[in-house]
């Protein structure tokens, strides 16, 4: 029986057409078309969620989203803003990111700092108090602040654990005016405790009058980071020219509620030089 045998001539291959060719190709290309299209709107979509993550720990919004002023007016009104109040560290954490911490006289840390505080704060009330004080030549006890300041940051800052100073504006100047007043690190723990020494008459300590305010939004912010926030308070006995300070109290911030006081104002400038007056005085006759 004859056995048929494979045929070992070579298998001659025709050239595939440009149709062949298309379509081997197609499926690579519409592949890679697609992958490149998901991967480009992945990253569309990450650069717009840092985008609006930026817009938002810098307090800014989008264009797109800011409301004409009638809106926004309304919308002020709705939120009944006399009667709120706010927790004064959601203020200082919604207005720059930082963080209030509270106060833990049991740590070490903390420890330290109530110490240099308590040292310094009475010391500071026999200073001013005396007859020799720079105070005694001013005529409203609301100038004495700056002294008390300066006065608690030098004992404050001898302490050898602790360095205290002028807190820096977010620009790195040095700036009196404005919360907070004092800013005091514990050098080796690093923990910090703003601190923002305030005045008052003793008869008053209940009265329902603004005492302390925050600027929110303020591009010479001088609070960052993780920190305390602490007040003290110093009584005054009312007698213009002649002060003493019967007692101080120290106030966590971190337990503080506060209000929001919506106003629109206008300067001087605003006022006379930015409009034409309607009608004005004629000039003072030199006779």
């Amino acid at each position: 029986m004859a056995v048929l045998l494979p045929s070992l001539e070579p298998e001659i291959l025709l050239p595939m057409t440009t149709r062949e060719r298309l379509f081997l190709i197609t499926p690579g290309v519409l592949f890679l078309v697609a992958f490149g299209s998901f991967e480009l709107g992945r990253f569309a979509s990450r650069k717009e969620a840092e985008r609006k993550v930026t817009a938002l720990k810098e307090g800014l919004a989008p264009i797109a989203e800011l409301q004409d002023d009638a809106t926004l007016i309304k919308t002020i009104k709705a939120q009944n803003l006399n009667d709120r109040r706010f927790s004064f560290a959601s203020v200082i954490e919604g207005g720059g990111g930082a963080v209030v911490l509270p106060f833990n006289p049991e740590s070490p840390a903390c420890a330290v700092i109530l110490e240099a505080i308590r040292a310094a704060a009475d010391h500071t009330r026999t200073v001013h108090g005396a007859e020799t004080s720079p105070l005694r030549s001013l005529r409203r006890i609301n100038e004495g602040s700056r002294f008390f300041e300066d006065t608690l940051r030098e004992q404050i800052d001898s302490h050898p654990a602790l360095f205290c100073t002028v807190p820096l504006t977010s620009g790195g100047e040095v700036q009196r005016m404005g919360y907070p007043d004092l800013r005091i690190e514990h050098v080796e723990s690093g923990i910090v405790a703003y601190l923002d020494p305030k005045l008052y008459e003793d008869k008053n300590r209940a009265s329902t009058l603004r005492s302390f305010y925050y600027k929110l939004g303020s591009e010479a912010s001088k609070v960052s980071g993780r920190a305390h926030h602490l007040l003290l308070g110093f009584s005054h006995d009312g007698k213009d020219g002649a002060w003493t300070f019967p007692s101080w109290e120290l106030i966590d911030l971190a337990h503080l509620d506060v209000k929001l006081k919506a106003e629109f104002q206008a300067s001087n400038r605003d006022l006379y030089e930015g409009t034409s007056p309607l009608a004005e005085s004629a000039p003072l006759s030199s006779e």
